[in-house]
């Protein structure tokens, strides 16, 4: 009998590409699909093995079952409760999609208290938010030149800013205070509340700034300041003293210069300062933005749409950012906190897909007290369809061969959400195998009791998180290359 080694395995996964070369690449196949022979699925390394191999700890689940049929083809654990990290973002996606419709768009406004009189307005300008996660630095100064069209060069009452009626601090407490992926989430957000902190050597000690940065312009902020402090640890304090976000860093941890993205905490502030300063390069005077403690009444002078929440939702799924899943959950639920609209979400999930064990506490996944099982997430999977808007919008995935470099050109086709957290990893979407067949999958890896023996100042890079991560990353490419041989039609 003929001996087939994981080489031969892999020239069957890329055959589509070979075929394609030997007939001068036809527009349509001039022949049938070949199907891997029992020799070559024997040759496919066995689950357990592969497990094995990747020297992970903790618990690994996955379940793979037939897209439009939901049948079960393989499984390892399906019932355990893992932590989805940012794989709970397509969770989130189904339930915006459903309770906000994919056309939904929303508004960010300048309203007028009182009348506008040879270019200055006898009244409030306020900025109102409107649940819009993607405004930019751009579009307020876009915002800024159109105030000025509308005849406004001056304000005599006060800049005032609404997002709603709460701002909440941070995504999830555990996260150290500085990481830019855990900031406040409001109804008035920008820059997906991050500022942008640099430090350059200057003398005998540092210049230090803070902008709000765009593509095209990087406009100084008010609202937050960093100073530098003589110590080696912490790298970062803050203080929300005086009503702003203030930090300090330590000087040793500095090096000859850099920057990185900070965590805004007061986000309505923070874009109305912005709107501050912008406005100025248009001619216009505003003052230090106040908060309002209502909706305002007025006359509405300019208004900004959002891209349309099908796509939002896509670029959240593809750079997976926390501020937009956390925004369009709490939009979609209309609840006050974020564990009140995550609980919502479940319930909803509960009643639209009838996956009864899941639990979540954000909707970006930040959160390591979140869980559902592969089998769970596989059946919301199913449910969105083989053919729904979910999949439509999911991130394509590299296939990777067994040495996990990209294989050009695969016949074998993978959309899904990744998700990271120290020590947990997560892959959950659809693969079509080379012969066409529809699957869904979900696989959860999670060492949860090494995660939770981290101190809180270790959790943006600890020791052996990224050779773990790595680790993970690999066997979940060897796992879709088994079911691609294995589970065809």
């Amino acid at each position: 009998m003929a001996r087939f080694g994981r080489r031969t395995v892999l020239g069957f996964l890329m055959f589509g590409v070979a075929d394609a070369a030997l007939a001068g690449a036809p527009a349509v196949s001039l022949r049938p699909v070949r199907k891997p022979s029992d020799a070559i699925k024997r040759a496919v390394k066995g689950v357990d093995a592969l497990i094995s191999d990747a020297k992970l700890g903790g618990k690994v689940s996955f379940v793979v079952a037939d897209a439009r049929t939901g049948q079960v083809l393989e499984a390892h654990n399906p019932l355990a409760g893992q932590p989805p990290a940012s794989v709970a973002k397509a969770i989130t996606t189904l339930f915006a999609l459903d309770r906000l419709g994919g056309g939904k768009r929303f508004k960010t406004q300048l309203i007028a208290t009182g009348p506008v009189q040879k270019g200055a307005l006898a009244g409030d300008l306020v900025l109102k938010g409107g649940g819009d996660p993607t405004l930019s630095t751009d579009d307020l100064f876009k915002m800024a030149g159109r105030l000025k069209t509308a005849g406004v060069t001056s304000v005599k009452g006060k800049l005032r800013v609404y997002g709603g009626a709460s701002v909440i601090d941070r995504i999830d407490a555990d996260q150290p205070d500085h990481v830019g992926y855990n900031p406040a989430v409001a109804g008035l957000n920008l820059n997906f509340n991050r500022v942008y902190l640099e430090w350059k050597r200057n003398g005998g000690g540092y210049a230090v700034t803070m902008d709000a940065r765009s593509n095209k312009i990087r406009p100084g902020v008010g609202f937050a300041k960093t100073t530098v402090e003589a110590r080696s640890l912490p790298i970062f304090k803050y203080s929300g003293q005086g009503g702003r976000d203030n930090w300090s860093v330590a000087s040793k941890a500095l090096g000859k210069g850099g920057g990185r993205w900070l965590p805004v905490r007061r986000p309505e502030i923070y874009a109305g300062d912005v709107l501050q300063t912008v406005a100025r390069s248009h001619g216009i005077q505003l003052p230090f933005p106040v908060q309002a403690s209502s909706a305002p009444r007025g006359t509405l002078l300019v208004e900004h749409l959002s891209q349309d929440v099908r796509v939002i939702a896509k670029d959240m799924l593809r750079y997976s950012t926390n501020l937009t899943a956390e925004v369009l959950g709490l939009q979609s639920s209309g609840a006050g906190s974020l564990r009140a609209s995550a609980r919502a979400m479940t319930d909803w999930l509960k009643t639209r897909h009838g996956v009864r064990k899941a639990k979540f506490v954000d909707h970006s996944g930040l959160g390591d007290a979140s869980q559902i099982s592969a089998q769970e997430m596989v059946k919301a999977l199913v449910g969105a369809g083989a053919k729904g808007e979910l999949r439509s919008i999911l991130k394509p995935i590299a296939v990777r061969d067994e040495n996990n470099k990209v294989v050009q050109n695969s016949p074998t086709k993978v959309v899904a959400k990744t998700g990271t957290l120290n020590f947990v990893s997560a892959l959950a979407g659809y693969v079509r195998t080379p012969d066409g067949r529809d699957l869904a999958f979900a696989i959860f890896m999670a060492d949860v009791p090494r995660r939770r023996a981290l101190k809180k100042s270790e959790r943006e890079a600890p020791r052996g998180s990224r050779s773990w991560n790595g680790r993970a990353k690999k066997l979940q490419a060897q796992l879709i290359n088994r079911w691609a041989v294995l589970h065809g039609t």
